[in-house]
């Protein structure tokens, strides 16, 4: 008997490629595996000029999809890991978490010459405060001004000549197939660290429920979870959560597993930028005896260096407006 999956997901272009490239790749994993992609508008999708920050933050882009996993119109939600908070409620799970692409931000300028080549005082377009304050960081002269809409919405504001240069996610623009021949420069992640779990999907199921109730299709959610990038995100995901960041926090995170080795790394501002904190740590992620050792060691980790930061005085920072 064929086994059939609803996968959820948001409306834009970004969101149903990934949807489909899970759908595909589970497929490969699950002979027979009947595949439906359900689109979801969520109430963040439905904001196209309000502050997401003062109306509920990356909640917004989950709550109708997880309210759909609840009634049973789903068994599946595929989302960007970037936009789920910090802490799921109980009633979810994080069932998989596939290879991350690329987590790098780039810049794309109007005539090349990315980063280094913007002049003076250049128009740079930027949804996200992190990226703002990483920018103004590194190039206090630039006027950095507020960019929404999908991937070819923010392409056009640029061509159009509204900004001299923009920055994307690179796995965006990976996933979409619109990374060739846009002239983008990736950024350097100490400099530009990216948001927790940019770069990685996350497959959300019910806690206490098999999706599409079928054990084969959970064994095949734990062949694609990749446990290097699962343990990324988890320390990314639990640092957030032990310094109490917000929807409006500008905090750049990420883990890397290199060489054994997971290292995270953390850059966080005040809200009006005057201030900022960094800080990092390792530790040897090989010789976990489980993939569920490797994440509990991944969310100690998180948790090490955000205790460190908020002695530090992250929490008196982040709270700073």
């Amino acid at each position: 008997m064929a086994v059939r999956l609803r996968l959820g997901s948001r409306p834009s272009a970004l969101a149903l490629a990934q949807a489909e490239l899970v759908g595909r790749r589970l497929q490969d994993l699950v002979s027979g595996l009947v595949v439906e992609v359900v689109a979801i508008r969520t109430t963040g999708d439905k904001l196209t000029t309000a502050s997401l920050a003062r109306l509920g933050g990356k909640g917004l882009f989950i709550r109708e999809i997880e309210e759909a996993l609840s009634a049973g119109r789903i068994d599946l939600a595929v989302h960007s890991l970037k936009d789920l908070p910090a802490t799921l409620a109980s009633a979810y799970r994080i069932a998989a978490v596939p290879e991350r692409e690329n987590p790098r931000d780039a810049v794309i300028a109007r005539g090349g010459g990315g980063w280094k080549g913007l002049k003076p005082r250049a128009r740079i377009g930027t949804s996200s405060a992190r990226r703002r304050l990483e920018a103004l960081r590194i190039r206090p002269d630039l006027e950095v001004l507020p960019l929404r809409g999908n991937v070819d919405t923010r392409l056009g504001r640029l061509e159009a000549g509204d900004f001299d240069a923009i920055i994307l996610a690179i796995a965006g623009l990976k996933r979409l197939e619109r990374l060739q021949g846009l002239g983008a420069v990736e950024l350097d992640e100490r400099d530009f660290v990216p948001s927790a779990g940019q770069g990685a999907l996350a497959l959300e199921a019910l806690a206490d429920h098999w999706p599409g109730g079928s054990a084969e299709l959970e064994t095949a959610l734990v062949q694609l979870d990749h446990p290097a990038s699962r343990a990324e995100v988890s320390a990314e995901r639990a640092f957030l959560a032990t310094i109490g960041a917000s929807c409006v926090s500008p905090v750049g995170v990420k883990g890397s597993v290199k060489e054994n080795r997971l290292w995270l790394r953390a850059l966080l501002f005040s809200l009006d930028g005057q201030r900022s904190l960094a800080g990092e740590t390792e530790q040897l992620c090989a010789a976990a005896a489980s993939p569920e050792e490797g994440i509990t060691r991944a969310i100690a980790l998180g948790v090490a260096l955000g205790t460190r930061m908020l002695a530090d005085g992250a929490r008196e920072l982040i709270a700073d407006g």
